[in-house]
Order: C-alpha cells, then sequence, then structure tokens
C-alpha cells in the first residue's frame, strides 16, 4: 500500500510538472463567445483547458503563471495563406503550390507543409497560432497558383506550431479550393486603368471584358458542372460495389464535397462571381465559403438566406476600382456584418500574416464593433471551417491555444507576453527578431 502511494504521488508530481500542464492565475479572462472575466484562473492540462474559476488551487509542482494585470485571449486564425508551402515567391525552388492539372482535388496541402519555415516564427509573434494553407497561391486563385487550375486540391488547416506537419495538423482537409470563374474587365485594385485585353487575359485563365466575356464564363462553369456530375456518378457506382470497380483518386476526394462534409473554397471577387458560385452551390447541393470578396453589390441577402460565410481580404489596400472612394476595403467588413454574413479574414499571402489582428483592428476603425473584429480572426474562422470544437475560443475542453498579452490583441502597441499552442509554450524569437538582436549591438 506504501509503494502505491508513493507511485500515485510521483505519477501526480510528474503531471503538475508537464510543460502543457499549468495554471494561469488572477488573469483576465476573453473568452470572446461570453463576457470577459476579470480576475480568474485558467487551467491547463495535458494540452486543454480543463477549468476556469475564480480560484483553483494548484496541486503540488503545477508551473504557475501570475496573470495579475494581464489578458488572456484564444490564439487567432487566418483563414487564407500559403504558409509552409511558400517560402520566397522569386525563388520557385521553395514554392510548392500550383500543381499542373485542371482539376486535382486528390492533391493535400498539408503533406507539404515544411515545419521549418521562417514564415512560422513571424506571425506567431502576433498572436496567430492557426492558419488555412491554401495548395493553389491562396483561396483568391492567388500567387503561384498553376495557368487555368479549377481544383487546385485540399487545403488544410494547421497550428503554426511543430516539428512535423503530422503535430502541426488540425484539419488535413478543411476545404477544397475551386477558383470560379468571372467576367474581367474594370477597373484593377488601385486604380490601375481598364481591364487586361483578351488574349493577355487568356493567358492567365481569366475572361476579358467584351462580347464573349459571358460566353467564355458559362462555358467554364459548365466544365465545371460537368466534373461535378461525373464525380456523382463516380459515387453512386462506388456505391453498388460493382466487380472490377477501379478507384479513382480525383473522384475519392471530391466524395466528401459531394457528401456535405467538406466545403468548397470557392474565389469570387466581384458580386456577379458571387452569385453564379451561389448558383453553382444550390444546382450542385454543396457547402461553399466565399474567399476575397472584394464588393458585396446586392448579394448580401442572397448569401445571408444561403448561410454562406466569406472569408474577407487585406482591409489595409487600395480601392478596387477607379471611382471607389478610398476607404472602400476597409468599410466592406462593416458591410457584411451590417447584411447579417458571417465573416473571418485572411490575409491571402504569408508576408502580411503577421499583420492580421491589425486588418481587423482597421475594420473597426470604420465602423465594425470591436467584439466583432475579435470574432472574425478567432471564434468565426474556427466555425467556417468546422473546428469550433477545439479551437477559437477559451472554454473548457478545447485546445489550449492561448495569448496572454498586457492589452488588446489587435492593438499594435499591445505586448504578447506568452503564446500556447495545445498547452505548450512557443518560444517568439524568430528570424527577424534575431537580426533585430544582431545588429543593435553593433554600437
Amino acid at each position: 500500500m506504501k509503494l502505491l502511494g508513493i507511485l500515485l504521488t510521483s505519477a501526480l508530481a510528474a503531471l503538475a510538472a508537464a510543460n502543457d500542464t499549468f495554471l494561469i492565475r488572477d488573469a483576465d479572462v476573453y473568452p470572446v463567445t461570453a463576457k470577459e472575466m476579470k480576475g480568474v484562473c485558467v487551467l491547463i492540462r495535458d494540452g486543454k483547458i480543463a477549468e476556469i474559476a475564480p480560484k483553483i488551487v494548484p496541486p503540488k509542482g503545477m508551473k504557475v503563471v501570475e496573470g495579475k494585470g494581464l489578458r488572456v485571449y484564444p490564439g487567432m486564425i487566418d483563414s487564407d495563406t500559403n504558409l509552409g508551402l511558400q517560402e520566397i515567391e522569386s525563388v520557385r525552388e521553395s514554392v510548392d503550390t500550383g500543381e499542373l492539372g485542371e482539376f486535382m482535388p486528390q492533391l493535400r496541402a498539408l503533406v507539404a507543409v515544411n515545419p521549418a519555415s521562417e514564415h512560422f516564427g513571424v506571425v506567431r509573434v502576433n498572436g496567430i497560432t492557426s492558419a488555412m494553407t491554401f495548395p493553389n497561391g491562396g483561396g483568391g486563385g492567388g500567387r503561384g497558383g498553376g495557368r487555368g487550375q479549377s481544383i487546385a486540391g485540399q487545403a488544410a488547416l494547421i497550428h503554426t506550431d511543430g516539428m512535423t506537419w503530422e503535430e502541426m495538423e488540425i484539419s488535413r482537409s478543411a476545404a477544397v479550393q475551386l477558383t470560379f470563374p468571372s467576367v474581367g474587365g474594370g477597373g484593377r485594385r488601385g486604380g490601375g486603368g481598364g481591364g487586361l485585353p483578351d488574349e493577355i487575359a487568356a493567358e492567365f485563365g481569366g475572361a476579358a471584358g467584351g462580347a464573349n466575356a459571358r460566353r467564355n464564363v458559362d462555358e467554364a462553369i459548365a466544365k465545371i458542372n460537368d466534373f461535378f456530375d461525373d464525380a456523382r456518378r463516380y459515387k453512386a457506382a462506388k456505391a453498388a460495389n460493382p466487380p472490377g470497380f477501379v478507384t479513382d483518386l480525383k473522384f475519392e476526394a471530391m466524395i466528401p464535397v459531394l457528401d456535405g462534409k467538406v466545403p468548397l473554397a470557392v474565389s469570387a471577387g466581384q458580386a456577379e462571381a458571387i452569385h453564379d458560385a451561389i448558383a453553382f452551390a444550390d444546382k450542385q447541393h454543396v457547402r461553399i465559403v466565399i474567399m476575397g470578396p472584394r464588393e458585396i453589390g446586392k448579394v448580401g441577402p442572397e448569401l445571408k438566406s444561403h448561410n454562406i460565410p466569406v472569408i474577407l481580404g487585406r482591409v489595409l489596400a487600395l480601392p478596387e476600382h477607379p471611382d471607389d472612394a478610398y476607404e472602400a476595403a476597409m468599410m466592406l467588413p462593416e458591410e457584411f456584418y451590417k447584411a447579417g454574413v458571417k465573416f473571418a479574414f485572411g490575409t491571402f499571402t504569408n508576408e502580411f500574416v503577421r499583420n492580421l489582428p491589425f486588418q481587423a483592428a482597421a475594420a473597426v476603425a470604420f465602423g465594425l464593433p470591436q467584439d466583432e473584429a475579435l470574432k472574425a480572426v478567432t471564434i468565426n474562422p474556427a466555425e467556417i471551417w468546422g473546428v469550433s470544437d477545439k479551437v477559437g475560443s477559451v472554454e473548457k475542453g478545447k485546445w489550449a491555444d492561448l495569448l496572454i498579452t498586457n492589452g488588446d490583441p489587435l492593438e499594435i502597441q499591445t505586448k504578447i507576453e506568452h503564446v500556447y499552442i495545445k498547452g505548450m509554450e512557443v518560444d517568439l524569437s524568430n528570424k527577424q527578431t534575431r537580426l533585430y538582436d544582431k545588429y543593435i549591438s553593433r554600437q
């Protein structure tokens, strides 16, 4: 009996001393999904939030983080990046996006993620603990993507820290990326003049303005519909289990989409393209998330009635059209909020991921309620990508993806004191801080 007591005591002590088991004491907690709680304790056990209460007595030997005067927030989520897939855009060998093939839903971004990417350290220091990484250079059909590619593969939701991609995984197939056809023309962001000439736009897989533009878009949409119809026939044939049935990896990857288990991340910037995407989703009976809308037009009620969320791009951006108001991009989040459309923020690149909280803050300056801005980088993306049971808020039972700060994390002057991912404290040093340390000493 005495030996059993010794072993039990040793086991409890080992648990208390584990790196992912500790107590945050006397901090102000901002759960996001509920009102803030002043001067409470947060118990983290085995990487998960075990208890939140006014007073918790820690077991002997447990690490205690003093939180008096500090705040606890959930880690932030960027809903559109290339993190882990693209290091230096101009160096092709460091870019692993945009594979060849028009319809490639079987490709998984997760398995190509490089955990040693220098970008991860830079974004963690600003409180971004999770990110969607897309196989075609961003959900908006962005840089590095394969030319003319319609379905690029499966986007992954990952933590921004880990030794391997397996450790970083939150959801290996959070969405299938679809670049939706749209009519080009009109001014481009920043007021750079008219649309691209037909022959140039065709080289980039887009439809230029003119009499043939709508026809080209309709033909492209019909081609996508044909692929979905073929996938549905494959699914029916597989269910029948005929002799000699041959597995097709492309159509296998489409079955979760057809079943409504995995959404399509559909790039659609203009109101007309958003309307077309909604009509496509209705026809194919699939779930969609609109990526990178640059205007709301008259589709706000349509998005709301269909319960379709959107991922907004950078708020600190130039106007889309030459005759737009200068603050058009900055007011867009408020317009979607007033329309009752659920939204989250994405940066659509790697270089601006660290500025995610400041993008949300800029939207607040132009009318978006502050609590909605915080939700748009925490619980909203967690709900949109189907992982709100794991991350996105400070709640019992969720992973301890937490920030401890001395103020509002959306404010640029706020210092992030600690970052935790699954209860493990993350080193906030990175390439930029190392360079700072190196050159500040040269006096």
